[in-house]
């Protein structure tokens, strides 16, 4: 599968790249992914060792249009949306309306969301009104009562969830309202103590932000690249801290790499796997500078995928100065992320 990717937009270095008991990188400081601290080593392939390099040059070719390329391999640690609930409000018409979201609610549609808000300039709450006509969350739903306050984190892709997850609990009965209250630091404890109910969050970030709440800061890690077994993780962890979740939607906000799509027409290329088995020299990695020392980039891709680069460009993380060295013939392979509003669906 490959996303096409029109333009760029600046974020934190923050799936698989940093610590996880901070939200992401003070540049930033806001939206919330998944860490490599601690997490677990990248995977071998199925024979214990990573396939070998294919015998192909594949130098960086340029073009207007940049796709993702498929982690096949399952290299990054999973971060799909899921509705974080305080335990005391987590009944059974709350869940099943915010289980209804999570049902629908694919990395597509998150891109086309965020391209809406963040590119368009328009307003979330409009974005959610139309999304959940468009899929039809206000039906069938009922059994609510009583107000619920949807929290969110301070960036338009978690206030766009959560004024969708505010659109279906009031379609249920609830009177519901969203507030934007900052980063994980601030709306997590408002949220254990019940000042707001639910909270749009990310399965493998959260995992390991209560992990090392929990258990330390150099807790071995509990998320993964396997979904079922990170969400068994987090709600054990969550107990805990008072948390109920509901179901993880397949909408994922994580590492993603990309190429130019002529690039990828090129080699036929549309997987990691497959890039590995194309390209045995001239490969061109651009990304930010920690790069070559996160095992969740450049040590990942090289272990888990037996991928070789020429050299790597140190730019920025997933933001438009990667994106202009792919697309100006001066990286063949950049970091981005899977939910840009940039992506369009391919």
């Amino acid at each position: 599968m490959r996303r096409t990717i029109q333009g760029g937009r600046g974020k934190a270095f923050r799936v698989a790249l940093v610590a996880v008991a901070v939200t992401a990188l003070a540049a930033c400081g806001e939206e919330g992914s998944s860490s490599d601290e601690g997490a677990a080593a990248p995977a071998a392939s199925a024979t214990g060792s990573a396939p070998a390099a294919g015998t192909g040059s594949c130098e960086p070719v340029a073009g207007d249009e940049l796709v993702v390329l498929d982690d096949d391999q399952k290299l990054q640690t999973v971060d799909n949306i899921i509705p974080a609930i305080t335990a005391k409000s987590a009944t059974e018409p709350l869940v099943t309306a915010l289980d209804k979201v999570s049902a629908v609610l694919t990395t597509d549609d998150l891109v086309a969301l965020n391209r809406r808000v963040v590119v368009d300039r328009e307003t979330s709450p409009n974005v959610a009104e139309d999304y959940v006509a468009e899929k039809g969350l206000a039906q069938g739903l009922s059994g609510g009562s009583g107000k619920v306050v949807v929290g969110a984190a301070n960036f338009a892709e978690n206030q766009t969830i959560a004024e969708i997850y505010a659109l279906t609990l009031d379609a249920a009965g609830f009177d519901a309202s969203t507030r934007t209250i900052g980063n994980r630091e601030v709306y997590l404890p408002a949220l254990t103590k019940g000042q707001v109910q639910v909270v749009p969050e990310y399965v493998g970030t959260l995992t390991e932000f209560l992990n090392k709440q929990e258990n330390g800061a150099n807790a071995p890690a509990q998320a993964s690249s396997d979904l079922d077994a990170t969400v068994t993780a987090l709600t054990r962890l969550g107990e805990s801290a008072g948390l109920a979740f509901g179901e993880a939607s397949e909408a994922a906000d994580q590492n993603a790499f990309a190429v130019t799509k002529a690039f990828a027409d090129e080699h036929s290329v549309s997987t990691l796997s497959e890039l590995a088995a194309a390209c045995g020299s001239g490969l061109v990695l651009a990304g930010p500078p920690e790069c070559p020392e996160r095992p969740f980039c450049q040590p990942g891709l090289e272990e888990t995928y037996g991928l070789s680069f020429e050299s790597f460009t140190p730019l920025d993380a997933g933001g438009p100065l990667t994106q202009a060295a792919l697309k100006q013939g001066r990286a063949s392979l950049g970091l981005v992320f899977s939910s840009d509003g940039a992506l369009s669906a391919g």
